[in-house]
């Protein structure tokens, strides 16, 4: 593979980019909000993709619910995703992504994603790959969520890297709007979306041959 710059910051969303698990999202919330009489339809669907659960939880619920139930919501729901994916983690990963980190470990990499962070321990712990990771930010961590650039700009802060150095993996619109908006380079996952306006390449995964080269030409 082509050696890529020494100061170049590798930054990943986690769902719909380490692991495809966007289809087991939707499963899981339409089986959730069903127990409430709420039926998922696609257009639900599209608005949860990128953005952070409390926001997701108002959309689907009611902006009248109190902070309490609004958190009371995401955990239950959650719960159910873990139950979920836990058994098929290894078959849900985007293809190449262990290799991928594995392979450019040396520079300095970061999680910055709009997941609860239940769900990044139990995702990046039963993947194993917490230890490619410098710095893991979740959606918690920050103010304001994606589309917001905030979480980007915070990630690349405590890699000690500039924003222009930083080449950012995303599959969602506010993710990649996030990520432009902080002065970063994008590539697309087409995992979720077939076109992702803003990013500067777009690969179904870690395994597509223009990957490397573009990367090497930062």
């Amino acid at each position: 593979m082509p050696s890529l710059p020494r100061e170049l910051a590798l930054i990943f969303d986690m769902d719909g980019v380490i692991i495809d698990s966007n289809p087991i999202h939707r499963r899981v919330w339409a089986a959730y909000n069903r127990r409430f009489g709420i039926e998922t339809g696609e257009a639900m669907h599209q608005r949860m993709y990128g953005r952070r659960n409390d926001d997701i939880v108002r959309d689907f619920f009611g902006a009248h619910l109190t902070a309490e139930e609004v958190r009371a919501h995401g955990a239950a729901k959650e719960r159910l995703y873990r139950e979920t994916i836990g058994p098929v983690i290894d078959e849900v990963l985007v293809p190449g992504v262990r290799e991928f980190l594995k392979c450019h470990r040396s520079q300095p990499i970061g999680l910055a994603t709009s997941a609860e962070p239940e769900n990044v321990d139990f995702v990046l712990k039963a993947a194993q790959l917490r230890p490619y990771f410098r710095v893991v930010i979740d959606g918690h961590q920050v103010l304001n969520p994606k589309p917001h650039p905030e979480i980007y700009l915070k990630t690349a802060a405590l890699l000690h890297v500039e924003p222009r150095d930083c080449v950012v993996f995303e599959d969602s619109f506010p993710g990649v709007e996030a990520a432009c908006a902080a002065g970063m380079q994008v590539v697309g996952l087409t995992t979720t979306h077939h076109q992702l306006p803003g990013a500067g390449l777009a690969v179904p995964d870690f395994r597509s041959p223009n990957l490397e080269p573009w990367l090497a030409s930062r």
